[in-house]
């Protein structure tokens, strides 16, 4: 092939084959008798390695790295496991169209409930925990299903078996429902209300027995909840502020 054909097959421009030949990325192939770079099977099976590599968030560095490796490696082994890749990505194709049917069919029902766009295993969860109506408790729900959604899979099913035998325990269930309660009292108080330590206390107290201990977390930055806090009262606000610089200090 020439550059151009090998560039068409693999939908990029012929400037940004250029370009990874003058980073290393791409080796330079042999050149025809009248000066044309001439491309083949494994220049093409490379350049969609590159492509699949920066599509997964490697840099082009990491990419060259791989690449690199490559070119010792036989050309069916590199094949095989380009084909692997594939047949994961299509694997998470159809989970996700699996989940979104479900979805659209509760959209066009009317049944789409706010927690619908989660997956299946914190909607279950979600249920079995049967959070209070409570102002608290949605904004505590909301920060989950966010969470969920940039944790990686090894950490959500750490979480879920987390919460679902805090769900399954009657005393711990019971101590969360007061929580909500007591937050819910604060709706309308001021950051300097006497009630908001104890709480604080509470919090901390109870992330440190049945959270933190869990998560496997190897730093806890007081101000790392900030961002999620417009969704709360100024006084609710600031129980969550001072259970996490209680946690920060132990």
């Amino acid at each position: 092939m020439r550059i151009g054909e090998l560039a068409a097959l693999l939908g990029v421009s012929t400037r940004t084959v250029r370009y990874y030949h003058q980073q290393g990325i791409l080796p330079e192939p042999p050149r025809r008798v009248n000066g044309y770079r001439e491309y083949g099977m494994r220049d093409a099976v490379a350049l969609a390695r590159v492509r699949r590599l920066v599509e997964l968030g490697l840099s082009l560095e990491e990419a060259r790295d791989v690449i690199a490796d490559d070119r010792s490696r036989a050309l069916p082994e590199i094949l095989a496991e380009l084909d692997a890749d594939l047949a994961r990505q299509e694997h998470e194709i159809r989970l996700r169209r699996a989940r979104l049917a479900e979805v659209l069919e509760g959209a066009r029902s009317g049944t789409l409930g706010p927690d619908e766009t989660a997956s299946p295993e914190l909607v279950a969860l979600l249920r079995a925990v049967d959070l209070p109506a409570s102002k608290a408790a949605a904004w505590d729900r909301d920060l989950l299903v966010l969470m969920e959604s940039m944790a990686k899979e090894t950490d959500r099913e750490r979480a879920f078996t987390m919460f679902g035998s805090l769900a399954a325990d009657p005393e711990v269930a019971a101590r969360g429902h007061e929580f909500y309660q007591r937050l819910d009292e604060l709706a309308d108080a001021s950051p300097d209300d006497p009630k908001v330590a104890p709480l604080a206390a509470m919090l901390a107290d109870y992330s440190a027995e049945h959270l933190l201990a869990h998560a496997g977390l190897p730093d806890w930055e007081p101000g790392m909840m900030e961002p999620f806090l417009d969704g709360l009262a100024p006084a609710q606000a600031e129980v969550v502020r001072q259970a996490m610089r209680l946690i920060a200090r132990r």
